[in-house]
């Protein structure tokens, strides 16, 4: 008789697949809300805290697909680059004449997750990135110290859209020169009043990665622990996991 995999040892707590992973800001707060967390990034990630699969994220899934191996998930989160259409390229950029070609993975992204059949989430920073705004958070929603909007396509299930909270303030920084003060720090970018290394872990709620690229790819934990219980309590009459 063939042994459980490793994957099938897991016990009760429902196996999530994070596809484009990066350091594992979506990762940690899945895991923290009751699921078992996979991930997939085509970059080397020495700081993810789970364990994961190095390589083409879309590749991957289409091989778990056509293996059968997907049917082992219970929820697939992805955050596909779509720099074609962020705010950056979008305005800045294009405006200053900066403007070049950028992937956009989130049609393809998409049309793998239908055919999953599992219920999934992708995640964008606004822009006019092509996804259904079913829910979208900022860090104020949370107590943290970054304002980090995000827009997440809820498919095969459905979340409620939280109140949005009035911003405290400015975002701390220099803009066109001049200096403001603020209860949120910027985290994106170097120089200009940005952030240290420990300001932005402590503002973004991530004390595993020390890499600023890392940290300023990343989404806030909070906002997948929210996801993540509220997904587990749509599941839970159906796979009978413990909301």
């Amino acid at each position: 008789m063939t042994q459980p995999t490793d994957i099938r040892r897991e016990g009760h707590r429902p196996l999530l697949l994070d596809l484009f992973s990066c350091a594992g800001g979506a990762g940690t707060g899945y895991a923290r809300a009751g699921f078992t967390v996979r991930g997939c990034d085509i970059a080397d990630r020495p700081n993810y805290p789970f364990a994961y699969h190095r390589g083409d994220a879309l590749e991957y899934l289409d091989s778990l697909i056509t293996t059968g191996e997907i049917e082992r998930y219970a929820f697939v989160h992805a955050s596909p680059p779509c720099q074609d259409k962020c705010s950056l390229t979008v305005g800045t950029n294009r405006s200053q004449g900066w403007g070049r070609a950028h992937v956009d993975l989130v049609a393809p992204t998409r049309e793998l997750l239908d055919a999953t059949g599992l219920p999934y989430v992708i995640e964008q920073p606004n822009g006019r990135a092509e996804i259904r705004k079913d829910l979208t958070l900022c860090g104020e929603m949370f107590g943290l110290g970054v304002i980090r909007h995000r827009n997440f396509e809820a498919g095969g299930w459905t979340i409620d859209q939280p109140v949005h909270r009035p911003h405290r303030g400015r975002v701390r920084g220099y803009r066109h020169g001049q200096y403001f003060d603020g209860p949120y720090v910027a985290a994106y970018g170097n120089g200009g009043g940005k952030p240290s290394i420990p300001e932005l872990q402590a503002a973004m709620g991530i004390d595993w990665t020390d890499a600023r690229e890392e940290l300023t790819e990343a989404i806030p934990p909070a906002y997948t622990e929210h996801i993540g219980r509220a997904a587990l309590a749509q599941l839970a009459p159906v796979s009978g996991v413990a909301a």
